[in-house]
């Protein structure tokens, strides 16, 4: 009876051991994967930028399509660069003004310490994203 409850123990014990092994080690892909492979896809500017948006630049916690969170929707943004004839991209490079909500540009400085630091491409998706919520 014994020697039967040692091997009943010992098979569920490597059953379990060799499914816990299986996710073992596989890890989720990081944001800057996420942009990287995006990018490897080529995905239309837009597309890009959507990724961009909602992972690697971090604008998905203060910003919202069509409503105002900590920063302005992006709806509110596009419009008023359109309306000012103003450059995005070089804003986000931190070359120019804020144009849309200057009183709130100390709290978007973090952030546009981030976006200094991606390639024209992807600040050029993230302009195109942000643009394209324009109805």
């Amino acid at each position: 009876m014994k020697k039967i409850i040692l091997l009943s123990l010992t098979l569920i014990v490597f059953s379990c051991k060799k499914e816990s092994q299986e996710s073992f080690g596989k890890q989720e892909p990081t944001e800057e994967q996420t942009t990287v492979a995006a990018e490897d896809k080529e995905l239309a500017p837009e597309e890009l930028g959507k990724v961009i948006f909602e992972s690697k630049g971090n604008c998905i916690s203060c910003h919202k399509t069509d409503e105002k969170l900590i920063g302005p929707s992006l709806t509110e943004i596009a419009k008023i660069y359109k309306e000012k004839n103003g450059n995005m991209v070089t804003f986000l490079k931190g070359e120019s003004e804020a144009i849309v909500d200057p009183s709130q540009f100390a709290v978007m400085q973090a952030n546009l310490n981030l976006t200094k630091t991606f390639s024209d491409k992807e600040l050029q998706g993230l302009e195109a994203y942000i643009n394209s919520t324009i109805k």
